[in-house]
C-alpha cells in the first residue's frame, strides 16, 4: 500500500482498507458501538462504489486510511472503559 496522495489506489488496497476497517470494528468492546462501526463502513464503501474520478478516489482512500486510524484509537479508548454488563444482543442462550 505505497500509494501517496496523488496516486489513484489500486484494487486490492481499497479491499484492503475495507477488509481493515472491518477488521478494526471487530475490535470495539461494545456491542452498538461494534456494529455502528461495521454497518458505516460498509455503508460508505456501497456509497463510493461507482465513483470513478482519480482524484476523488484518492480523497476517499486517505479519509479511509485517516478513518481506520481513528477506529483503532477509539477501540482502545472503548476498551479501556467498557462496561461491566454485557449487551443483551451478546449474552449467549
Amino acid at each position: 500500500m505505497a500509494t501517496t496522495g496523488s496516486a489513484v489506489p489500486s484494487r486490492s488496497s481499497v479491499f484492503s482498507l475495507l477488509r481493515s476497517l472491518l477488521r478494526a470494528a471487530r475490535t470495539f468492546s461494545d456491542y452498538n458501538i461494534r456494529e455502528y462501526a461495521k454497518r458505516r463502513t460498509l455503508d460508505g464503501f456501497r456509497h463510493n462504489r461507482a465513483v470513478s474520478d482519480p482524484a476523488t478516489l484518492s480523497k476517499l482512500f486517505s479519509d479511509g486510511k485517516f478513518q481506520l486510524e481513528v477506529a483503532k484509537r477509539q477501540a482502545t479508548v472503548y476498551s479501556l472503559f467498557q462496561p461491566k454488563v454485557k449487551s443483551i444482543m451478546e449474552v449467549k442462550q
